[in-house]
């Protein structure tokens, strides 16, 4: 039987991913997964759908003949799915006070899309470009958004104020945390895996290149490390989390005064990278013996655990810790260390299960579960996508 296909784009600066889902059946079923690497030349379209692999080479530059480039991956996507492509769902990163939720992309959507591109100026162009692409390429293609920042909606506006005059909070200059599509499906996970667990008070750390901490209740957002930006909370590959403004100060009396500048030294110059001046690679760093690379696996969990233990401040106790994300899915000794400085916590990892990177890895005497979750935002945006163009009956 053939049913309609949706296709997920999220979209980052070097690369895009593409989720391939049936929705004809009335939910989104995934069948395939794609990728473009826009740093590797020629453009090369690499993925597996129904478990047969495939390659196409894509013709055109990523930048000037960006729609051309999209508008050849519908088609050969189009040419190997069981069924006709009628919707395209997107990752966007920033949907500030206006989104908090999934929605259908018309005119006025995009328009306020592309208005957040100042409090995302590295993340929402990327998002912008594939849907106009789409647009241009094939029209007739329903089209929704999700967004990284509307599952922190439900937190207290304690938790989203920044210490500066209301005037500024009211016009947008708050906590949004992100991430918010990889948490909103370990929260919906947990619930099936184990749904008494899930409807206590659970931090779910999202380690990765880019790395957060969100603390949830009955698997709603109620505080997380990220705020007004990517930048903030704990370090990541390339980016520092939390930084004193005194020390921007500091650096802008040096010379670093533009804005360019510094937005290059916070996104791309800090974090693990900048701590071991040999990578941002937790994977690299682990193998290095070096002072460097140990201390800043040292702070990098120094921080994850702080995060932790702020979060419960938050909750009011804490019951569960997931971890999830390539760094939080894959790395038993991360998983560890973290593990080793919440002890005073009554946390407990079995080391056997944690090596084996087990869904529970916590001993049976531990006062806190702690599990090993996959995320999946692909599935996340698929779903959202039916719910929108169900209510939209599209």
């Amino acid at each position: 039987m053939n049913y309609d296909v949706l296709l997920t784009f999220n979209a980052g600066s070097s690369s895009l991913k593409i989720g391939v889902f049936e929705i004809g059946s009335g939910t989104a079923h995934s069948t395939g997964r794609a990728k473009i690497d826009f740093e590797t030349s020629p453009l090369r379209l690499v993925g597996k759908i129904g478990g047969l692999a495939f390659e196409r080479e894509l013709f055109g530059d990523p930048e000037s003949d960006f729609g051309e480039v999209v508008n050849q991956v519908i088609d050969h996507l189009d040419a190997v799915v069981s069924g006709r492509i009628t919707a395209a769902a997107h990752r966007v990163v920033h949907g500030g006070i206006k989104f908090d939720g999934p929605v259908l992309i018309g005119d006025k959507v995009l328009d306020d899309i592309e208005s957040l591109v100042h409090l995302a100026p590295l993340h929402q162009p990327a998002a912008l470009r594939v849907i106009r692409a789409v647009r241009e390429s094939q029209p007739e293609i329903a089209q929704t958004a999700s967004f990284d920042t509307a599952f922190h909606a439900s937190q207290a506006d304690v938790v989203r104020r920044l210490a500066i005059p209301r005037a500024m909070h009211d016009d947008g200059v708050r906590r949004y945390g992100f991430h918010g599509l990889s948490y909103a499906y370990i929260a919906r996970a947990l619930e099936q895996i184990a749904p008494q667990v899930a409807a206590g008070r659970v931090v779910a750390c999202h380690l990765g290149s880019g790395a957060s901490v969100c603390g949830m209740i009955g698997g709603r957002s109620r505080d997380t490390s990220m705020g007004f930006s990517a930048l903030d909370g704990i370090p990541m590959a390339t980016r520092p989390g939390w930084i004193d403004p005194g020390a921007l100060l500091y650096l802008m009396r040096k010379g670093m005064r533009q804005p360019e500048r510094i937005e290059q030294f916070l996104y791309h110059e800090c974090g693990l990278l900048g701590v071991s001046g040999i990578s941002g690679d937790t994977r690299v760093l682990l193998k290095d013996p070096s002072h460097e690379a140990t201390e800043a696996i040292d702070l990098f969990c120094l921080r994850v655990a702080g995060e932790i233990s702020r979060q419960a401040t938050t909750l009011g106790g804490l019951d569960a810790v997931v971890f999830t994300a390539g760094v939080g899915e894959n790395q038993p000794e991360i998983r560890g260390r973290v593990a080793e400085r919440l002890g005073w916590l009554g946390l407990e990892l079995d080391d056997g299960r944690n090596e084996a990177n087990s869904q529970i890895i916590s001993t049976t005497d531990s006062s806190i579960k702690v599990f090993v979750i996959p995320t999946d935002e692909e599935q996340v945006i698929a779903d959202e996508a039916l719910s929108v163009l169900s209510h939209h009956k599209l």
